[in-house]
């Protein structure tokens, strides 16, 4: 696959909604001549990609917009998150650099080569990652001119055993997890979120992923911007790894929908 143009969307809500769904992993497209960059075989590469991606999140995302009483924004990206991470710092910040996992991966899940070592990311974070977070910066910035504030939801999932990847998967694996950030999830955020997902089961914080993701911009600065992640125990929606949706998928919905309307 060839590709041109932006590797995201942002698929406009309501005007006076502060919120924006972000929908980062829920991709598994990769351009062709990324690909070439990338040293398994079609086969593994599949195979990576069904435990990488975070399946269905898109779908998830567009059906709790329908639900919503306020139709939220929602910015998502198109492409996987093996061309880059938009999620990731891309400097030494990023403690996933550890595992070879930082903005551009060059390890897989299961800590085996990527791409090699010393692969240049910066052709990829000009082409793909500084654009996607100009973008998400001027959406977060609409939200505050249009309505006073900006509520970023972060829509991920998880595998329900943990992957070698993981750097924090030796603790608990709740139904629901909800990543948080001292400066920019108020408590009362994450009330609500636990309130709505009490229908999808325990719901727990920052465990086995902890943190939110707000532009750097406005990162530790702007208490305007309200962030809250929230991952989803993937066998509770679809099947593993990489398979299709089930009911589940319409409860969540329904729960995203209810915390889209709290706030």
């Amino acid at each position: 696959m060839t590709w041109s143009g932006p590797s995201y969307e942002l698929l406009p809500g309501a005007p006076e909604s502060p919120v924006l769904l972000h929908v980062p992993h829920s991709a598994r497209a990769v351009p062709q001549e990324v690909r070439r960059g990338i040293v398994l075989d079609d086969r593994a590469l599949e195979r990576e990609l069904d435990h990488i991606t975070d399946g269905h999140t898109a779908e998830l995302a567009e059906l709790a917009a329908a639900l919503a009483a306020v139709r939220p924004w929602r910015f998502v990206n198109r492409l996987s998150r093996l061309v880059v991470d938009p999620e990731r710092f891309p400097d030494e910040r990023e403690e996933m650099a550890a595992v070879g996992m930082g903005a551009v991966y060059t390890r897989t899940t299961h800590r085996g080569e990527l791409r090699p070592a010393d692969t240049d990311p910066e052709p990829l974070l000009a082409r793909y990652f500084r654009p996607y977070a100009r973008a998400m910066t001027e959406a977060v910035a609409d939200r505050l001119a249009a309505t006073g504030r900006a509520v970023v939801i972060d829509v991920h999932s998880y595998p329900a055993e943990p992957l070698p990847y993981e750097l924090h998967g030796d603790g608990p694996r709740p139904p629901v997890c909800l990543g948080t950030d001292a400066f920019h999830t108020p408590p009362e955020l994450a009330r609500a979120a636990r309130a709505a997902f009490a229908v999808c089961g325990e719901t727990g914080l920052d465990s086995p992923f902890a943190g939110t993701y707000v532009p750097l911009e406005f990162y530790g600065r702007d208490a305007r911007v309200g962030a809250l992640m929230v991952e989803i125990r993937r066998d509770t929606y679809m099947a593993e790894p990489g398979g299709a949706a089930g009911p589940g998928l319409d409860r969540l919905a329904g729960a995203l929908a209810v915390l889209v309307d709290a706030v």
